[in-house]
């Protein structure tokens, strides 16, 4: 059975975009191909790698993809923009299928101290987590 493949997109490809990827792959990479990339790819943030760690879930080998690489190259079943900003400035994927979008707030631009920034993380981490499991569920 061919896996539907999945591309979630955010501006930077450093926070959101990863999670999403990481959460698909660990609760049905048996039915779905996880990809992610950014509009403008920052690397991935160490607060994101931290957080992800927290679940039990290593980004390991995960690195910060610009959408070009992906462009004419794969045919998506499923574009998920993850922010405003990507959802405005996503290219047209050829041969695309279903296009997404949730507006999730962007953790790095949380002020105030390490623990205040940590805290945005996983609020965000959690939120993803939450809407990958709702989004698998309602495939079937």
């Amino acid at each position: 059975m061919k896996k539907a493949k999945v591309l979630f997109i955010c501006t930077g490809n450093s926070a959101r975009s990863q999670m999403a990827e990481a959460f698909l792959r660990k609760y049905a990479g048996d039915e779905f191909e996880a990809y992610s990339a950014g509009i403008r790819p920052l690397g991935i943030a160490p607060y994101t790698i931290r957080v992800m760690e927290e679940v039990g879930i290593s980004l390991e080998g995960h690195g910060s993809k610009h959408v070009d690489e992906y462009m004419g190259k794969i045919d998506f079943d499923y574009l998920i923009t993850v922010c405003a900003n990507a959802e405005k400035q996503c290219p047209v994927f050829l041969g695309a299928g279903e296009r997404i979008h949730w507006d999730i707030e962007d953790p790095a631009m949380q002020m105030g101290s390490e623990e205040e920034k940590l805290q945005k993380f996983r609020e965000v981490r959690d939120k993803i987590d939450k809407l990958i499991k709702e989004w698998i569920s309602n495939q079937d």
